[in-house]
């Protein structure tokens, strides 16, 4: 997505919503660096001061970072996760997993209620991508598909305010399945039990299945913690 050039009335308004543009459509990805000061006011024909004012505006408003002689980047894709961000930040770890118990146990059940047969073909390749991270010792890329696996689970609820619910809440979610993981001490937790409920449409034992799984990281940090 190339960006335009601002006309002249509302310029930092306007370069803020075509850098929130970027920002939302993937373009410019979580955790990635965006063009510097330079290269953006070159892109859209406006001083250095209106570049310099939008990203302060974005960077309050959570969605970028600047970081003292390194750049800016993308922290979040929303003022929604933005906020979330900062709230989260100052959660524990037991506070957020219990919020991601709900969401997650909720996911589940009304997944197995409206899930399609596209739904049920991808949760299902997320499933494999899951226990293929997992085999290959990768944390990071076990976090990654730990949480595919999950949004796919969302995605078939068809609800579109879990949806976006979920998606922003992602960040404070890997810091989580991060920390699950070193409680566990590499203890795997299946999710093929939740995989199958829902490919059967049986929603008690979706959400029977997502609560055990919730269950077993919330017991096993609290453990650890005692």
């Amino acid at each position: 997505m190339s960006l335009r050039t601002a006309q002249r009335a509302s310029l930092v308004d306007q370069v803020i919503d075509q850098l929130k543009e970027q920002i939302t459509s993937g373009s410019w990805p979580m955790n990635g660096k965006i063009p510097t000061e330079t290269v953006l006011a070159e892109q859209l024909g406006v001083g250095r001061n209106t570049v310099r004012e939008a990203v302060r505006a974005l960077t309050h408003a959570g969605l970028l970072e600047c970081r003292q002689g390194d750049g800016t980047y993308v922290r979040a894709t929303s003022e929604l996760s933005g906020a979330m961000l900062r709230r989260l930040r100052q959660a524990e770890q037991l506070e957020i997993l219990e919020v991601r118990r709900a969401l997650e146990v909720e996911s589940a059940r009304l997944a197995a209620t409206r899930r399609t047969d596209e739904d049920i073909t991808r949760i299902e390749a997320a499933l494999a991508e899951r226990e293929r991270a997992w085999d290959l010792d990768d944390p990071d890329y076990f976090v990654e598909a730990d949480l595919a696996f999950h949004m796919a689970v969302a995605h078939a609820t068809h609800n579109l305010v879990l949806i976006d619910l979920y998606e922003d809440f992602s960040a404070a979610l890997r810091a989580s399945i991060t920390a699950a993981g070193t409680s566990l001490n590499k203890s795997y937790i299946p999710h093929d039990a939740i995989a199958r409920a829902i490919a059967a449409g049986d929603a008690t034992a979706a959400e029977r299945a997502g609560h055990a799984c919730m269950e077993h990281i919330l017991i096993a940090l609290t453990d650890s913690g005692s």
